[in-house]
């Protein structure tokens, strides 16, 4: 028994070196990516904001990235999805290539004026390098998908400056209900890694937001905070299906994808000008900083969903998340006017509730909303977690991630066959809509 013990332990120990080695040299990787992206977007914003006339170049812009995907992205277009498949046992390649040309993309969305995020370029090129390196190192199939949720986890946390939401996010994304508890060291090691190469390396800018201290626990604004976080959830259902339907009407009229790239980038342009303002346009950081400062109107929140969900369903690189961030930020300040709530302590909420419904990720979020805010005390945690809980309920079994398994069901009330992708349930519920 004890040389059982010894060997089992042992074998750990092995496991643990391994993993600080390719967690590690994954983390190194996606932190320099992350940083250089973040650097290089900047300078794409700061350009874009200096010389309002790029905006026109957007329809041109979006039609040159998609050529350059038909030309040479082969499975790359299916982005984040792609790597969720393959996670999950799928037998096709992450290509290397699908990390210059998503960063290419990105960059020239925001160059441009396209209202798109970042976490979808981080990722992708996290799980592309971690691919490479699987490839290069010929390791096996179980440790190959390790490998990716590290690619995910050294993504997202170096983008964001938030190493524990990105382990707990790449082990959440996956299916809805379920945790990849044996990825849990790696992914871990590779969000330490990547967010300190990131930030003690290359000195990546991040953005992280200070709000007074939550206020007290009670009954009534508990009450209100359900009240909010079951819109926070409706509403992230409602970017998530309008995304989708986007994507579907632009590829059913304009089955081209460089018109369907230039048709979006227009109407993207009408509607700056129709509505005279380019707040919407590009990460919406501006947005996310007023909700916090002097507050935002009542229907922010609607034109940026509108915004991006017309520019991604397009077919534009970039990423949901902090459009997302932007959204519930905005959205948690104009409630705060009709709840009689403190508009930061809402926008905060906010913030971290719409991106949980939309992503179905409540445990990374309430780990994300600690990371960035800071708010502590009984009181704080309560209620972020109840911001979570109730939007990833409300948001139904939908989400950005097509991919994205459904393990357990959200409720008993609404039972599911396990194993579904959010998109087979989609199609499964258009099905029976269709039958007599």
């Amino acid at each position: 028994m004890s040389a059982l013990r010894e060997s089992h332990h042992g074998a750990l120990l092995a496991a643990l070196g391994k993993w600080l080695l390719l967690g590690g040299l994954v983390g190194v990787l996606a932190g320099t990516a992350s940083a250089w992206f973040l650097k290089a977007l900047n300078a794409a914003t700061e350009l874009r904001v200096q010389h309002g006339w790029l905006l026109f170049l957007l329809p041109l812009g979006g039609a040159l990235i998609s050529w350059l995907y038909m030309k040479a992205g082969k499975n790359s277009a299916r982005g984040n999805n792609l790597i969720l498949e393959q996670i999950a046992g799928g037998q096709e390649a992450v290509p290397l290539r699908m990390a210059p040309l998503v960063l290419l993309g990105t960059l020239t969305t925001h160059l441009f004026g396209g209202s798109a995020g970042r976490e979808g370029t981080a990722v992708q090129m996290g799980g592309s390098l971690a691919d490479a390196l699987g490839r290069l190192l010929r390791i096996g199939r179980d440790d190959r998908a390790i490998l990716l949720i590290c690619g995910i986890s050294g993504g997202f946390g170096s983008v964001f400056g938030t190493p524990l939401a990105g382990t707990v996010f790449a082990l959440e994304v996956l299916a809805i209900g379920l945790l990849r508890y044996e990825a849990l060291i790696p992914a871990l090691i590779a969000a330490l890694v990547g967010n300190s190469v990131a930030v003690s390396v290359w000195h990546a800018p991040h953005s992280h937001y200070h709000i007074e201290a939550a206020p007290e626990l009670s009954a009534l604004l508990l009450g209100k905070v359900l009240l909010a976080s079951a819109v926070f959830g409706l509403v992230s259902l409602l970017f998530s299906e309008a995304t989708h339907a986007l994507k579907a009407l632009y590829t059913r009229l304009l089955p081209n994808p460089l018109a369907k790239a230039a048709a979006g980038g227009l109407i993207v342009i009408a509607l700056t000008y129709l509505l005279g303002t380019r707040d919407y346009l590009g990460l919406g950081l501006p947005l996310i900083e007023r909700s916090f400062d002097s507050g935002a109107g009542l229907l922010t929140f609607l034109w940026k969903l509108i915004f991006t969900s017309l520019t991604l369903g397009a077919g534009y690189q970039g990423g949901e998340v902090t459009p997302l961030f932007a959204i519930g930020a905005t959205l948690g300040s104009a409630l705060s006017q009709l709840l009689h709530v403190s508009g930061p302590f809402l926008a905060a909420l906010g913030f971290i509730g719409v991106f949980c419904g939309a992503a179905n990720t409540p445990l990374a979020c309430f780990i994300m909303g600690i990371e960035l805010f800071g708010i502590g005390g009984t009181g704080g945690l309560v209620y972020m977690f109840v911001a979570c809980a109730v939007s990833y309920l409300f948001s139904g079994h939908t989400g950005i991630y097509t991919s994205q398994r459904v393990a357990v069901s959200k409720s008993l009330l609404a039972p599911l066959p396990g194993g579904l992708t959010l998109a087979s349930f989609k199609q499964q519920k258009a099905q029976r809509r269709q039958r007599p």
